[in-house]
């Protein structure tokens, strides 16, 4: 197949991101011809621009610049010399084309049939308060072979949607990037977590949750780890072991120095952290939100109440307080979840779902 994928900016170093390279990648490598395409940022407006420089900032820039996921990659691809949105022009002709993001979803409705079949990979429902809620919302309604990463979006695009014919091809972990031998409790318990300003990530009931669990036990540590330099609205606990932006090959070593890594969203896509503490050996407690509660039922952590802190600082000392040899059985099942299915199995999974919308772009479906 000839396959485009069209993403929205390329160097946001976001899970969804990383997900998008990786199967780029990996089809590639089955023999697929490959391109990635993304425009340029949006040209600011005049009254951004002044603003800009009197606050000595100079011009915006609307280059697209920064390590991506893409960067050690071997797959074509392109930063537009405009911004959005895409077109006909700007694209090779293709098997089928791929939006990636809500408005690359309108921007792919709108292209040829030269361009290929239509697919939307949907990795979140996209309506949060920063974005055209309608607008975005509209994007699940088009004609678009929708593929999804959890059931519960799954079930969100029939029940809101009505749409029954999703592609369902949850996500893997990388066990090269993300791995940690078999080991014992830390020698003073400790839990992690991803930090992040973001209300829906649930950062602060988190905070909270660790406040009450240091009630019990005071010297509970906590290590952490984001994009974000920590903010003074949503200060870190005391005692946290912060790294900003960590080199990607060094996060392994952050979650495998933890006893139990902490998941608190409100309202998650899929939430690659849970695999990625868990192919560390590292048992979750999370939410029950993204895919959390299919992770976790199968033995590798504890599901807490949804934005209840009391809840998860129970949960924390549930955890923390097991016999080694318990905590070992739970570290062993959590390593299991994340490593009897593979990317090549998604990869296998995906490319099925290409085949299934191009099938049905032949038969007059979409």
């Amino acid at each position: 197949m000839k396959i485009t994928f069209v993403v929205g900016n390329w160097v946001v170093l976001s899970g969804g991101n990383r997900v998008i390279s990786i199967y780029a990648d990996k089809l590639q490598n089955k023999g697929h011809e490959v391109f990635v395409v993304c425009p340029s940022k949006s040209q600011p407006s005049l009254s951004r621009q002044i603003k800009s420089l009197l606050k000595g900032k100079g011009l915006i820039s609307t280059k697209i610049i920064g390590v991506s996921h893409f960067d050690d990659l071997d797959v074509p691809r392109q930063v537009l010399s405009h911004g959005p949105p895409i077109t006909d022009e700007d694209l090779p002709d293709a098997d089928i084309v791929i939006a990636t993001w809500w408005e690359t979803a309108e921007w792919v409705a709108n292209l040829s049939p030269s361009k290929g079949a239509k697919a939307y990979f949907i990795q979140h429902h996209e309506v949060h308060d920063y974005i055209p809620k309608e607008r975005a919302k509209n994007t699940y309604r088009l004609p678009l072979h929708k593929i999804t990463i959890a059931k519960w979006l799954v079930d969100l695009m029939e029940n809101e949607y009505e749409d029954t014919h999703v592609s369902l091809v949850p996500n893997s972990v990388d066990p090269q990037q993300f791995y940690a031998p078999p080991r014992q409790k830390q020698s003073i318990p400790t839990v992690g977590l991803l930090y992040s300003t973001a209300y829906w990530k649930g950062c602060d009931l988190t905070f909270k949750a660790i406040e009450i669990a240091r009630q019990k036990i005071p010297e509970l540590q906590v290590i952490a780890f984001g994009r974000e330099e920590p903010s003074l609205t949503l200060p870190l606990p005391e005692r946290t072991h912060y790294v900003y932006q960590p080199v990607q090959t060094t996060i392994k070593d952050l979650y495998s120095s933890c006893d139990v890594w902490l998941f608190g969203s409100l309202n998650e896509g899929f939430g690659l952290p849970i695999l990625e503490a868990m192919a560390c050996r590292t048992p979750v407690i999370g939410t029950p939100v993204g895919a959390a509660p299919e992770l976790i039922s199968k033995g590798g952590g504890l599901l807490a109440k949804l934005a209840d802190p009391e809840d998860m600082a129970g949960a924390i000392l549930k955890m923390v307080q097991l016999p080694d040899d318990e905590w070992q059985i739970m570290s062993q099942a959590a390593y299991k979840t994340a490593t009897n299915y593979t990317w090549n199995d998604a990869t296998d999974l995906f490319e099925s779902a290409l085949y299934k919308a191009i099938e049905r772009t032949e038969n007059g479906e979409l």
